[in-house]
């Protein structure tokens, strides 16, 4: 393994030995006015170089061998332009780019999204990175080979409920955005992506930031943040059916379609998509459906986009994970929806399900005021409902607030019943920005949002074995959660000969109330409170370009976030947690070359009341979160990508890392022989690792294409040791593991199609046996060291395939 990533890191390395001989340089010009374009995007098809117009719109490309090269330019507003050239010696050459007749969609996520010229670790998936590897999976599977993420699966191969990790920070501290809309629940921060089956099918490209990044709408970016752009204008019409089968009986069936750009200068895109799974996991079965319309209407100077997808699902549920003591045994077993019948047989609730849908409805405005000054506008509205239900064998009547029933001379005071929990929420507002760019060497972005979320959150029983005097659909808990959010910034970006300044401030308010009755540690208890946050968060950086194809920046940063809504409601105003800070600092130096790219970046991630479980009991009984003083992540980052031959790629990253909280106290329940209760004992800690975040990450893309039509990719991803809690005991250690998958790719173009393509994906082709997520109550029983008492593990499919047919009319 150790030879493995030497030689990772010797390839990394080894394009710095190589010497190139020639050079082109030019100028950047309007081909109407002759006015020259400063910060245009000059590309050399075909290898990882990419250059930037100066000021004065001047441009040089270095280090090329003799041969003939693709050069193509790229400028808001502007025609791509595209020229071949023969270099056999130093050439100058004139870009005239001539403007368009409508306006770029670009403009929309402008005042949200970092910029190549932002000192911001970032990685861009392209559309075309994305439909290479799309086969019905959920988006975080999509996005596993991006630097420092990991990935999870509760039903173990990635159709159903999902996770992903960046740097260490998991959903609910990942910043998500839609077209500049925020995604994260407002309550909880969580992303379920099993609430957007087969979104990407619809997505142009995602920008993955980490770390603090740049200021954008909704929970705080508290690692990292992902902004997906949804389709682009296709100026030709189209349609396109995807389908795909696999193992665990997995089957996806896509169908899309596009308008083009029709002579109203209207533009129609629409998809429909059905994935159903039985999954890995005994009886983790998934049932999803989406669908998405949007019309656009493109003007020279204007776009109004109107956009509406919805997703629903029925998963059965496989969050409770594998207990450890059947790993060895029966590693796919589901213990949700288990009881006993009257002959004592196990027996498994058919309906122990997850239901959900979520409509999602976007109105995007962009209007180019004058050539320097453009003003976006957007308006959105979130509906999303559903429930989980649940069989609860011989539960307790008193904690659905029912009293014991008396039949005959019997009193009964527990029952077997059938439960659904329900979320009912509507999520809308407003965002907007103005932009500002002087087309020489300075431009600002002032922006902001207003949010505000409406949650109902209610339990109801649908069947009880002893319902005397329940009626039916007997609520037993009802509370509702609003939250506003209110949002402004300013960004500027200066150049200054080889020098750029970046500076961004946000202020965000927050305000929350929740009011009701919820279920709180399995009772119910009143809620009736209210609080308020009100956060700056300043952010700077300089990148100082050494050449045209070097350059190295500097950033720094502050997050501050909320607590999520359980550590409100499971708390009172005195046991309250309090919000977390983050400072962020990076330094990194970004490479491109002919034939190779390369980042390196070094962060620190510094925390200040990070929010972690001890298991300490607060003074309404319940485990909640605990502030913990100091806490960091640091660590370096490389991303590398190298043509090694005409037909040979290699893309890889690594990330090393130490993740860290200095000094903190878990709580645990003794039990003595008998099981009985006696008392909670402390164990103070310091210096241990942050739970789920290991020390090593890498992954590696190797493709070759042996002939035109057909390509071979090798996708390998190795996530080092990690522990389940911050106790840094090796017991609660999940093994590290290297998954190897490969993907065989034939297309082609015929007379009846565009393009047709298949695809057969092989995954996990050494049959690794892994697990990615778990869970651990610890306990100490007897007086002796902590133990598990309870625990769940979530281990994910070995060998499988996924078989793919693409066709493009």
């Amino acid at each position: 393994m150790k030879k493995f990533f030497l030689s990772m890191a010797a390839a990394c390395l080894m394009p710095f030995l190589l010497h190139a001989q020639h050079s082109i340089s030019g100028i950047v010009m309007d081909k109407k006015s002759s006015t020259t374009l400063p910060r245009a995007h000059v590309a050399v098809k075909n290898t990882h170089i990419v250059v930037f117009s100066d000021a004065s719109g001047h441009f040089e490309i270095r280090q090329l061998p003799k041969g003939t090269y693709k050069i193509k330019c790229t400028y808001v507003g502007y025609k791509p332009y595209i020229k071949v050239i023969e270099v056999r010696e130093d050439k100058t050459i004139e870009i005239n780019m001539q403007q368009t007749s409508t306006l770029a969609d670009e403009v929309i996520i402008s005042a949200t999204r970092s910029t190549d010229f932002n000192p911001v670790t970032q990685t861009i998936i392209t559309r075309e990175e994305i439909g290479a590897v799309n086969m019905g999976q959920d988006l975080p599977f999509l996005l596993k080979m991006t630097p420092s993420t990991t990935i999870t699966s509760d039903a173990g191969m990635g159709i159903g409920y999902t996770g992903i990790n960046i740097r260490g920070s998991d959903a609910t501290r990942i910043n998500v955005t839609i077209n500049g809309i925020p995604v994260n629940d407002s309550e909880s921060h969580g992303v379920w992506w099993v609430n957007m089956p087969d979104f990407a099918s619809s997505v142009e490209n995602i920008q993955v930031q980490r770390g603090v990044g740049t200021s954008t709408h909704g929970a705080a970016a508290f690692g990292a943040s992902i902004n997906l752009q949804t389709n682009t204008l296709n100026e030709k019409r189209y349609a396109e059916v995807a389908s795909a089968v696999g193992s665990f009986n997995s089957m996806k069936n896509t169908i899309s379609f596009g308008t083009g750009l029709l002579p109203s200068k209207w533009a129609i895109d629409g998809r429909m998509s059905r994935i159903v799974s039985d999954g890995y996991i005994d009886r983790a079965s998934s049932d999803l459906s989406s669908y998405y319309l949007s019309a656009g209407y493109y003007g020279q100077n204007s776009i109004l986009k109107l956009i509406h997808f919805s997703g629903s699902e029925t998963t059965y549920q496989a969050w409770y994970g594998v207990p450890g003591d059947s790993l060895k045994t029966n590693r796919t077993y589901n213990p949700a929806g288990r009881y006993y019948d009257n002959d004592g047989n196990i027996r498994y609730y058919d309906n122990e399900t997850d239901n959900y849908r979520q409509d999602h409805y976007q109105v995007h405005f962009s209007h180019q005021l004058t050539p320097m000054l453009t003003v976006n506008a957007a308006g959105h509205y979130t509906y999303g409902r559903g429930y989980y239900e649940q069989y609860r064998p011989n539960d307790r009547l008193s904690r659905y607030e029912l009293s014991p029933m008396v039949i005959g001379a019997d009193t009964i005071m527990r029952t077997d019943l059938i439960r659904r929990r329900w979320l009912d929420n509507h999520f809308y507002g407003l965002t907007y920005a103005l932009n500002y760019n002087n087309l020489a060497n300075f431009d600002a972005v002032i922006g902001g949002a207003f949010n505000k979320y409406d949650g109902d959150h209610f339990g109801e029983i649908i069947w009880a074995e002893f319902a005397k005097g329940i009626e039916p659909n007997h609520r037993y808990y009802d509370n509702k959660g609003v939250k506003t959010d209110f949002n402004n910034f300013i960004k500027i970006n200066y150049q200054t000969g080889a020098f750029s300044l970046f500076g961004d401030l946000q202020h965000r308010r927050i305000s929350y109330d929740f009011v009701g009755k919820a279920l709180v540690n399995n009772e119910i208890e009143n809620l009736d409170q209210n609080v308020v946050f009100n956060f700056i968060n300043p952010k700077a950086g300089i990148t100082y370009n050494l050449n045209p194809q070097n350059s190295i920046y500097a950033f720094w940063g502050i997050a501050n976030r909320e607590p999520v809504r359980r550590d409100f409601t499971e708390s009172s105003p005195e046991s309250r947690p309090k919000h977390e800070t983050m400072n962020n600092f990076e330094l990194g130096f970004r490479r491109n070359e002919r034939n190779y790219f390369m980042a390196v970046n070094a962060y620190l991630m510094n925390y200040k009341n990070q929010l972690v479980l001890t298991g300490k009991i607060n003074d309404v009984g319940d485990y909640t979160r605990t502030n913990i003083d100091e806490s960091y992540r640091a660590g370096i980052e490389v991303e590398s990508h190298i043509r090694l031959t005409s037909n040979v790629k290699w893309g890889l990253n690594f990330t090393y890392s130490r993740n860290t909280i200095i000094e903190h106290t878990e709580y645990y329940d003794v039990y003595d022989e008998n099981w009985n209760w006696e008392g909670v004992k402390s164990i103070d800690y310091t210096h241990t690792p942050i739970a789920f975040s290991p020390d090593f990450i890498a992954g590696s893309i190797l493709s070759y294409r042996p002939f035109n039509n057909f390509e071979i990719d090798i996708y390998s991803k190795y996530i080092g040791s990690q522990y389940i809690d911050n106790t840094a005991d090796k017991d609660r250690r999940l093994d590290a593991y290297l998954v190897n998958d490969v993907r065989l790719s034939y297309t082609r173009a015929l007379k009846l199609f565009e393009q047709l393509q298949i695809s057969l994906m092989l995954n996990n082709i050494l049959d690794e046996q892994y697990i990615t997520n778990a869970w651990v109550y610890n306990g100490i029983f007897g007086n002796g060291k902590p133990i598990a008492l309870d625990d769940g593990y979530f281990p994910q499919a070995g060998r499988h395939y996924l078989l793919g047919v693409n066709i493009r009319f």
